[in-house]
C-alpha cells in the first residue's frame, strides 16, 4: 500500500468531537439523539433540529467514489514525490449522504473513476508526542 502523505505531514486538529474518528481505526459518525440525523464532520449542534445530544454510529467503511480529482501540481514541496495522485470523495454505502475524503492507495490515479467500489483502510501516523492517528484512506474493492 503506497502512502501519499509524507512522514512529517501536518495532521488534522483533533479535539473532543473528532478524536474517536481519527484514533479508533473505524468510521465513527455523529448521530443526533433527537432526530437521528447523521452528520460528518461532527459538530456541537445538529444541522437539522439544532439538538445538542449525540450518539455514535459506526459505518461498515464501504462506499463508492462519488467524485475525485487528480492532483498533478504539488500544493506543497513535501508532496512533490507523490504527484500525480487522486483525492476521492467517498459516499458511504450504509450512510449515502455522508461523504469522506481520502486517497486511493491500491490503484494508480488513472484507474480511479466515479462509482468505483472502495473500502476504508487506515494509515497510522505517530505524532511527536507518541499519539497514534489513524487516517481513513481507501482501497479499491476487487
Amino acid at each position: 500500500m503506497r502512502s501519499i502523505l509524507p512522514e512529517d505531514w501536518t495532521l488534522p486538529a483533533v479535539d473532543e468531537l473528532n478524536e474517536a474518528f481519527f484514533t479508533s481505526g473505524r468510521i465513527l459518525l455523529q448521530s443526533c439523539a433527537g432526530c437521528g440525523t447523521i452528520q460528518h464532520p461532527p459538530e456541537e449542534i445538529c444541522h437539522r433540529c439544532q439538538g445538542t445530544e449525540f450518539e455514535t454510529r459506526e459505518s461498515s467503511g464501504r462506499g463508492t467514489v462519488y467524485s475525485y480529482t487528480v492532483i498533478h501540481h504539488p500544493a506543497h514541496p513535501k508532496l512533490a514525490q507523490s504527484v500525480p495522485y487522486a483525492v476521492v470523495l467517498v459516499s458511504l454505502d450504509d450512510f449515502p449522504d455522508v461523504r469522506i475524503t481520502g486517497n486511493v492507495l491500491n490503484r494508480a490515479f488513472d484507474g480511479v473513476s466515479i462509482g468505483l467500489p472502495v473500502r476504508a483502510v487506515w494509515e497510522e501516523i505517530k505524532t511527536k508526542n507518541g499519539a497514534v492517528y489513524r487516517l481513513p484512506q481507501w482501497e479499491v474493492v476487487e
